[in-house]
């Protein structure tokens, strides 16, 4: 079957262990199934993979991948859940499973013909949705939600600060936020990204620079560059959630201010099966469509990465497994 695999590992160069070529088709375990895959989507998670970040290279070849829509051994249309976990183990949430992991990172990945998962790990793709949408969701666009909900606890008619506008998961949440009724501020660097978010209804900033209001929610995946400008940015009580840090992992912060204003640092790592429903759900009863970049043909995957790599783009880039 076609694929995209990771065949070697390169840390300075990742592009270079990427190949687009012929993989087996794969066996099928006990309670696991198969999905015929009709659309996936890139993430920055492919690229660290590439670099032996979470792969390493005993697990060579990979095929890479975590998002996908397809139709299952039923002729279902679904939308494939990334985390591969016990619920059990999390206390019903598999994303708290100590032992999880992702697509492609120990079983093989999404970017191919076919791939197998947990059946436990489908879920219905809503009728009307198309499968290139339907693929944007399972990563960048389920941690934007999870941020907004679970952790983050977004109440309509808050306010939330989007930090780094242009990346899968800020975009997503400028959107989604919007979806749940809070007011959008969002900072990027670049002046075209900028613009994207003001098209998509933030109120766009520059780093660093100063919010009209000190806001409920902030959505961090920037890390060191920004980390100060969110905790000065949340209000007392308020909430910065993490789930990346592009810029850099050890962030200075003042501590009396975390403590003196009760604001509150939290975690996040992808969603659960029910909160992708749920995600699911609202896209479908809202009509709201991913931010998409570029639609790939399955042939030029090469090219959807470079594209990736460089940093070119605003939104998903989706591979087409159907053309």
């Amino acid at each position: 079957m076609r694929a995209v695999y990771a065949e070697s590992i390169n840390p300075d160069n990742p592009l270079a262990g990427l190949v687009v070529g012929e993989r087996p088709e794969p066996q099928v375990a006990e309670g696991w199934t198969t999905v015929r895959v009709m659309a996936s989507a890139l993430n920055h998670h492919d690229l660290w993979s590439l670099r032996g970040v979470g792969l390493p290279a005993e697990r060579l070849p990979m095929i890479l991948g975590c998002d996908a829509a397809g139709i299952d051994e039923d002729g279902n249309e679904v939308v494939v859940h990334a985390v591969v976990g016990d619920a059990a183990a999390g206390d019903g949430d598999e994303t708290l499973d100590p032992k999880r992991s992702l697509l492609s990172e120990r079983h093989q990945g999404t970017l191919a013909d076919l791939v197998t998962v947990p059946r436990r790990n489908l879920v219905p793709k809503p009728e009307g949705m198309t499968f290139t949408d339907a693929a944007c969701l399972p990563t960048a666009w389920l941690t934007a939600y999870r941020m907004l909900t679970t952790r983050g606890r977004l109440q309509a008619g808050g306010s939330v600060l989007v930090q780094g506008a242009g990346g899968g998961v800020a975009t997503a949440a400028v959107v989604l936020a919007q979806a749940l009724g809070a007011r959008v501020y969002a900072t990027s660097r670049d002046a075209a990204k900028r613009e994207n978010a003001a098209g998509l209804g933030a109120t766009v900033l520059t780093p660093g620079e100063r919010l009209p209001e000190r806001v409920d929610v902030v959505i961090e995946t920037v890390g060191e560059a920004t980390f100060d400008h969110s905790v000065k940015s949340t209000r007392p009580g308020g909430r910065i959630v993490v789930s990346g840090s592009t810029s850099g992992h050890l962030a200075t912060v003042d501590l009396r201010r975390i403590f003196f204003l009760q604001q509150e640092i939290v975690g996040s790592t992808m969603g659960s099966r029910d909160e992708l429903a749920a995600l699911l759900e609202l896209m479908a009863a809202r009509k709201i469509a991913p931010v998409v970049d570029t639609v790939f043909d399955f042939a030029d995957a090469r090219g959807a990465f470079e594209r990736m790599a460089a940093g070119a783009g605003f939104g998903k880039i989706v591979l087409d497994h159907q053309a």
